[in-house]
């Protein structure tokens, strides 16, 4: 029991470092966290009902979540190596499709609630 939960409270330390390089380090991810600043007031605000807050929310919170498994990608290929490689490229261009399919799918959300409350 007691190696749980120190193994919990380590993993708790590492995803808090995690998250405080990620917003003193990466752009995209400082950028999306400001909206969700925004974001999640306004989705309160906008939503209807529980169902549809949740929604808006958890629509827009999958974008930085996915950011920053983007971000972990890059750091691990560029720990590899900085020449060009083709593999290196793919890895980098899926994440950043995967970035663009959140963004995409929140988008979505936010307009098809935001439409049927009209």
């Amino acid at each position: 029991m007691m190696n749980s939960i120190s193994h919990l409270i380590r993993a708790t330390g590492y995803a808090w470092h995690g998250f405080k390089i990620a917003i003193r380090e990466e752009l995209p991810f400082q950028l999306e966290m400001s909206a969700t600043v925004i974001l999640i007031p306004l989705a309160i605000w906008i939503g209807h009902s529980g169902l549809s807050r949740a929604l808006l929310i958890l629509s827009w919170l999958i974008v930085p979540i996915i950011e920053l498994i983007n971000s972990a990608i890059e750091a691990a290929i560029d720990r590899i190596g900085s020449e060009h490689h083709v593999l290196s490229k793919k890895a980098k261009d899926l994440a950043a499709a995967a970035v663009g399919l959140a963004l995409l799918n929140a988008i979505l959300v936010w307009i098809f609630i935001v439409w049927s409350r009209a």
